[in-house]
């Protein structure tokens, strides 16, 4: 009997700025998740945290070498694998 590793996941607001990691998971609905699906926010799809902006919200992240700038509520939306240094 097989058994899975346990994965730490954390929302991708978490993630700092210069790191990489890859989602695992999206919690959200409808046509909402279709538009993360449509940006490239799809289960193992690797991702950057480039950048905040100076107030702090939103944050820029690489999707698959696309730049995007997500605000920290849709961020939380989205789970991901923890972080690794590219």
């Amino acid at each position: 009997m097989e058994t899975k590793k346990n994965i730490p996941e954390h929302s991708l607001d978490h993630l700092p700025i210069g790191k990489s990691t890859v989602v695992t998971d999206l919690n959200a609905h409808g046509i909402q998740r279709h538009r993360m699906m449509d940006l490239g926010l799809i289960k193992g799809a690797p991702i950057e945290a480039l950048h905040k902006s100076p107030c702090g919200d939103p944050t820029a992240y690489n999707i698959m070498g696309a730049v995007i700038a997500l605000r920290k509520e849709d961020a939380k939306k989205i789970i991901i694998k923890d972080v690794f240094e590219r």
